[in-house]
C-alpha cells in the first residue's frame, strides 16, 4: 500500500488483511450453491455466472458497509482502461466471456468509432474472495484533458483507483495528471502495469518511473496483460485488500450524490448516485436540494452494466434512480437527493466546470432552430461540462455560443448531436475567454463589475475603454524522448511559452513544463506536436489563470463593411500572419461577382492586409469596328464609373459554405 510522504491522513488508514483467497461467487440474488460444488482450494478462480443468473432482482441488504469497494480506473489515452474492464466483468460473472467483449462499456457510438472513453461509465461487480461476496462497484473513466470533468466527478464516488500505465509507453503526461487528480481527492492508488505481453514492453523500467514520480513503492505494483488475462485476478485481490470500504452511515436519513445522469425519452431523467447515508426504495418520495422539487421514485437499480432494478440501495453503494423528473433543468449534477420531510445538510457536490474553449453553434437551416435547442439541453444532461448561451448572427441566424474543455471535446459534441440527435450544425472558429479591466466609473457601473469576460470576439471593447487586457493561460506538461526536446523547445517558444520546470523520469524521457497562452494551443499545437516527436510526446494542460497581453480585436471587411462573424482577437504581433491567411482563405472562398470584392484585415481603421476577389469581365468593344478611338475610350470609362457604383451600392452576399471553409479552421499562426 502506497503511502505519501508528510500525509498523516494515509498512515491512519487501516488495510484489509490478506485474506486466504477467493472462493467461488454465489451472486446475491441466486440460490445457494450446493455443497458439492463448493471449490475446496480457497484460492480457487471464481466461476463466471451467465447472463440469465442477473435477471433477478438482487438483494442489496446482503452487503454490509464492510464488503463494499468503489473504485475507478484512470489511465493515460489508450494504456489499456476499458480492455481491463473487460476482463473484470468477465472474471467476476457479470458477462459472458465470449471474443466479442471489446469496450463493454464504451456505449456511445462516438466511443467505439474513435476509440476512446469520453463518458465514465458504472458497473457493479459480485466477486467472492476469502470465503465472503465483496460487492465492487467499478467507474471506467476516460483518459483525454477534455474530459477531465468526468473523471473528477467519477472520482468523488470513490474510496480508491487503479492508475494503468502502459509496459512500452511508459508514464505520459495524463498520467500525471490523472493521479493528481486521485491524490487531491485522497484516493488509495493501485499502479497497475499493462501490456506485459508486448514485445517491446519493459515493466521493470516502468516500475522505477512510477517510484521516482509518484513515490510508490515498485513491489507494490501489479504486472498484468489485460488483453490475456494475464494475472488480472490478482487486482480484484488487491482492490479488496488495498482500499478501504466507504465511510456512511446507514441509520442516517437519505443522503444520495446525483454524480450523473442521462435523458431516456420515455422514462426522464436517469441519475446515478451515490449513496451517502440511510436507504432509498421505490415509491420514496425524495426532494431536490438544488430546485427543492419533490419526486416519487418510480426505480432504483444497479447498472451490471446494463440496468438491474432492485427493492433498495443503501448507503455506500452506487446505482441509478428514476424519479420522474421530466426536463433537463431539474437533473443537476452534484445535487444532492434527501427524503420528503427529512432535510439534510447537501454534499459539498463539484466544482463547476470552466470552459476553456467558445465556439458558435447554429442550424444549417433556421427552420431546425427548435429541434437543435432540444438536442442540445437533452446532450448538455449527460455532458454537464459544456456551458451554453444565446448567440445571434446576421448571416447565419439564431444559434448559440458553446462553452467546452477543448478541442477534442467541442468535435465529440459536434459528433454526438449527429449520430444521437440526427443534427447538422455551422460550428465556427474555437476562441478562448479573454477579460478586459475596464478604466471608467460608468462603464463599471453598466457593467456592473471592473473586470468582464468577453467569450465573443465581437463584443471586445475597445483600447480606450479599459487599462488592460488579460489572455487565459494554462500550465503544459509534455513528456517527450531526449532526441526530440530541441523541437519541442522550439515550438514552445514560437507559442510565446515561458518553461517553468526540465525533469528527467530516466534516461531517455525527460519532463518539461511550460505556461502556455491558452490561445496558442487550443488548435493545432497538439498536432505540431505529434508531428516533431514523431508520435512519441504526449500532452497535457491545466488551467493556471489570467496575465496581461496586449491583445487587439481584428475587424475582416468586405468593400469597407465589417463581417461580424469573421472578427476575431489575436495577439498584436500575430495579427499581420493571421489577417493575411484569413483573407487568403476567403478570397478562395467568396463567388465573383459583377464587381470588384476587396477583402480587408482591419484593426481599428489601419488595414493590415487586404486580398482582391477580380469581377466578371465584359469585353465593351466587342462590337466596335476600327475607326473612331475615342468612342472605345468612352465605353470603358462609362464601363469602369458603372462598376464603381455598382461596388457601393452592390450587396455582396457570403454563403454559408463560404462561412464553414473560413470558419471551420483556425489559421495557423
Amino acid at each position: 500500500m502506497w503511502i505519501p510522504a508528510g500525509r498523516s491522513w494515509w498512515r491512519g488508514r487501516a488495510l484489509a488483511p490478506w485474506a486466504s483467497g477467493p472462493a467461488r461467487p454465489r451472486l446475491p440474488w441466486s440460490r445457494p450453491a450446493p455443497t458439492h460444488a463448493v471449490a475446496t482450494d480457497p484460492r480457487a478462480p471464481s466461476r463466471p455466472y451467465g447472463s440469465a443468473e442477473l435477471k433477478e432482482t438482487p438483494d442489496m441488504s446482503r452487503f454490509p458497509v464492510e464488503d463494499i469497494r468503489n473504485f475507478s480506473i484512470i489511465a493515460h489515452v489508450d494504456h489499456g482502461k476499458s480492455t481491463l474492464a473487460d476482463r473484470l466483468l468477465e472474471l467476476t460473472g457479470t458477462i459472458e466471456k465470449t471474443k466479442n467483449n471489446k469496450q463493454v462499456l464504451d456505449k456511445l457510438q462516438v466511443e467505439r468509432e474513435r476509440g476512446i472513453t469520453v463518458k465514465a461509465q458504472t458497473a457493479s461487480l459480485f466477486y467472492s474472495f476469502g470465503g465472503k461476496q465483496y460487492l465492487l462497484n467499478l467507474i471506467d473513466t476516460p483518459g483525454h484533458v477534455d474530459f477531465s470533468y468526468e473523471v473528477s466527478r467519477s472520482l468523488s464516488a470513490c474510496q480508491g483507483v487503479l492508475l494503468v500505465v502502459d509496459a512500452n509507453e511508459g508514464i505520459q503526461a495524463q498520467t500525471v495528471a490523472n493521479f493528481f487528480l486521485a491524490f487531491e481527492a485522497q484516493l488509495s492508488v493501485i499502479p497497475v502495469i499493462n501490456k506485459i505481453d508486448l514485445k517491446n514492453a519493459d515493466p521493470e523500467r516502468v516500475e522505477k518511473q512510477i517510484e521516482k514520480m509518484f513515490d510508490i513503492p515498485s513491489k507494490e505494483c501489479i504486472k498484468i496483460s489485460a488483453k490475456l488475462g494475464t494475472n488480472v485476478e490478482s487486482v480484484l485481490q488487491a482492490v479488496i485488500e488495498r482500499i478501504p470500504p466507504p465511510k456512511v452511515h446507514r441509520n442516517n436519513p437519505l443522503r444520495a450524490l446525483v454524480f450523473d445522469s442521462t435523458f431516456d425519452q420515455y422514462r426522464g431523467v436517469i441519475a446515478n448516485v451515490a449513496l451517502f447515508d440511510g436507504m432509498v426504495s421505490k415509491g420514496d418520495k425524495i426532494v431536490s436540494a438544488h430546485t427543492l422539487k419533490t419526486y416519487e421514485v418510480n426505480e432504483v437499480g444497479i447498472l451490471v452494466p446494463n440496468e438491474q432494478s432492485t427493492h433498495k440501495l443503501y448507503a455506500g453503494q452506487v446505482g441509478y434512480l428514476i424519479a420522474g423528473m421530466k426536463t433537463v433543468t431539474e437533473a443537476q449534477i452534484g445535487d444532492t437527493l434527501y427524503l420528503h420531510k427529512h432535510p439534510v445538510e447537501p454534499l459539498p457536490g463539484f466544482k463547476s466546470a470552466k470552459p476553456m474553449v467558445f465556439a458558435g453553434m447554429y442550424p444549417i437551416d433556421q427552420s431546425e432552430y427548435n429541434n437543435l435547442k432540444s438536442a442540445i439541453e437533452k446532450l448538455t444532461l449527460n455532458d454537464s461540462s459544456v456551458t451554453v448561451h444565446r448567440d445571434s448572427s446576421l448571416a447565419l441566424g439564431a444559434g448559440w455560443r458553446l462553452g467546452f474543455l477543448g478541442l477534442l471535446h467541442m468535435d465529440v459534441f459536434n459528433q454526438r448531436l449527429e449520430q444521437e440527435y440526427n443534427a447538422s450544425v455551422i460550428l465556427t472558429t474555437p476562441t478562448v475567454p479573454y477579460k478586459a479591466v475596464l478604466a471608467s466609473a460608468k462603464l463599471i457601473k453598466e457593467y456592473r463589475e471592473k473586470e468582464i469576460t468577453i467569450i465573443n470576439p465581437a463584443q471586445f471593447p475597445d483600447k480606450s475603454k479599459v487599462t488592460e487586457y488579460l489572455e487565459p493561460v494554462v500550465l503544459g506538461t509534455i513528456i517527450t524522448p531526449d532526441e526530440y526536446s530541441g523541437k519541442i523547445i522550439g515550438l514552445c517558444q514560437a507559442r510565446r511559452a515561458v518553461q517553468k520546470n526540465m525533469t528527467f523520469i530516466d534516461q531517455n524521457r525527460i519532463m518539461l513544463k511550460y505556461l502556455f497562452p491558452l490561445n496558442e494551443i487550443v488548435v493545432d499545437f497538439y498536432d505540431s506536436l505529434k508531428s516533431l516527436s514523431s508520435g512519441y510526446a504526449s500532452f497535457d494542460y491545466e488551467d493556471a489563470g489570467y496575465q496581461t497581453a496586449e491583445l487587439v480585436k481584428m475587424d475582416i471587411l468586405l468593400n469597407g463593411n465589417i463581417v461580424e462573424e469573421l472578427t476575431t482577437v489575436v495577439h498584436k504581433d500575430k495579427a499581420y500572419s493571421v489577417g493575411k491567411t484569413i483573407c487568403e482563405r476567403l478570397k478562395d472562398s467568396l463567388p465573383r461577382q459583377l464587381f470588384e470584392i476587396a477583402i480587408q484585415a482591419a484593426i481599428g481603421s489601419k488595414v493590415i492586409a487586404r486580398e482582391t476577389v477580380k469581377a466578371y469581365r465584359k469585353n465593351v468593344l466587342a462590337k466596335c469596328y476600327g475607326g473612331d478611338i475615342t468612342r472605345k475610350m468612352k465605353l470603358l470609362k462609362r464601363q469602369a464609373e458603372g462598376k464603381k457604383k455598382l461596388r457601393k451600392i452592390g450587396n455582396i452576399e457570403v454563403p454559408k459554405d463560404a462561412f464553414i471553409k473560413v470558419l471551420k479552421t483556425q489559421p495557423n499562426k
